[in-house]
């Protein structure tokens, strides 16, 4: 009698999956259990997880189904995996991804290692700069119809190892439970909120769109972070011809383009050209269109294509600055809500405020504000009083300028 494994799977890769879910966190999934509960019985828990997968035994639950408000008014369904299963996904992640990683596009930044989407805004704007046109195009619910077929013949042509086709294959089919408790079959698509998804959303495009274009029209430059995408062109007569070609190879890869969304836009000011619309667009959260420049050498003043962060995502950070209710805290005291909220502001400072931060300045103003009114509603000798309020507040801001993450970055509050 033999007691090997068909699979051989490392018990130290579980544990260096665990450790990876840990430090991202997450919900719970349909089990409702919390990192917290499953590391009370960690060692049990982990056993379980390589056991299972080492015998080719292990069968992911369904996933919950989370709305999630999109811009547009809709909303967006996620997947929430338990946590034994985000670890079993995240063993197959880290065997997989050093295979693919060497073949992934060097324009493809959505969630790989060294890259980020800073940087795909970047290089959006240099090549703005050289060239008047993009295909700003959208991927029709591309999470819920990638083909099942199309990407496990991708995952197999780069690994030979069954375990992994086999689990990748369960968690495509695995179920989705409503927020009512009824199980969603799944055919196409890949749920977002996954461990495994955006890798495997990665290898479906690099296919799909990246070789193709690479093979196709090596001239054509473009920046994709996952089904976001920009494709650069010399003239509208270029983009237009290439979005039909590009439009038809994305049907033949089961995907479709969004064609009210998808749009061709001119990147420059109406001195090259002129009358041209649409003349902007938006690309992870940041709009790029003409915007009063200065030349650092001459001191002159000119137009150029740049971008800065979205109606759009100001509206969100908006909304999120009045839930804090920092006016409303006055059980707390400045250093407790700069404790709160500072880790947050922070990264919206160090995203946004990469390019075009005068346009982020009236958003953290904001802040000061709700401080203003929270020394208004602590102190009593403030009430009524904003003047005195914003006096207080400067003086706070004198003496501690860093205690605050906007205050340390110049948007202080002014004394009257």
């Amino acid at each position: 009698m033999t007691t090997a494994k068909p699979y051989v799977i490392a018990k130290s890769e579980v544990w260096a999956a665990w450790k990876q879910v840990k430090a991202n966190r997450g919900a719970a999934g349909v089990d409702r259990e919390s990192i917290a509960a499953y590391e009370a019985k960690l060692e049990d828990n982990l056993y379980k997880v390589w056991n299972r997968m080492s015998s080719g035994s292990y069968f992911p639950p369904p996933v919950r189904q989370v709305a999630i408000p999109k811009r547009d008014g809709r909303t967006r369904m996620l997947g929430v995996p338990t946590v034994a299963d985000r670890i079993a996904q995240t063993v197959v992640k880290r065997f997989l991804e050093p295979l693919l990683e060497p073949i992934f596009h060097a324009d493809s930044y959505g969630y790989r290692p060294g890259r980020s989407a800073l940087q795909a805004v970047g290089t959006c704007q240099r090549r703005c700069w050289r060239q008047d046109w993009v295909i700003d195009l959208d991927i029709a619910a591309f999470f819920d119809t990638l083909d099942h077929a199309l990407l496990l013949k991708a995952v197999q042509y780069h690994t030979s190892e069954r375990w992994v086709v086999l689990y990748i294959e369960r968690w495509l089919v695995a179920p989705m439970q409503t927020a009512e408790g009824t199980l969603e079959a799944r055919t196409s698509g890949s749920p977002q909120g996954s461990a495994i998804s955006p890798l495997l959303a990665n290898l479906y495009l690099h296919y799909a769109f990246d070789a193709w274009m690479t093979r196709t029209h090596p001239q054509v430059q473009f920046e994709r972070y996952c089904d976001d995408i920009v494709v650069h062109c010399a003239s509208r007569y270029e983009a237009e011809a290439l979005l039909e070609q590009i439009s038809a190879r994305l049907a033949e890869c089961r995907l479709t383009v969004n064609r009210e969304k998808t749009r061709i836009v001119y990147c420059q000011d109406d001195r090259r050209g002129g009358g041209h619309r649409p003349r902007s667009f938006d690309f992870l959260g940041y709009t790029f269109r003409a915007r009063p420049c200065k030349d650092r050498r001459s001191g002159k003043s000119f137009l150029g294509f740049n971008p800065a962060i979205s109606e759009a995502a100001k509206t969100r950070l908006g909304q999120e600055i009045r839930q804090w209710g920092l006016h409303r805290r006055s059980d707390l005291s400045l250093t407790d809500l700069a404790q709160r909220i500072n880790p947050v502001v922070r990264g919206w400072i160090a995203y946004y405020g990469r390019y075009f931060p005068s346009v982020v300045r009236p958003l953290l103003e904001r802040i000061n504000v709700y401080l203003m009114r929270w020394a208004q509603r602590t102190y009593k000798r403030l009430q009524g009083h904003p003047q005195r309020a914003w006096r207080f507040l400067a003086s706070v801001a004198t003496r501690e300028p860093d205690l605050f993450a906007h205050w340390k970055h110049g948007v202080q509050p002014r004394a009257g």
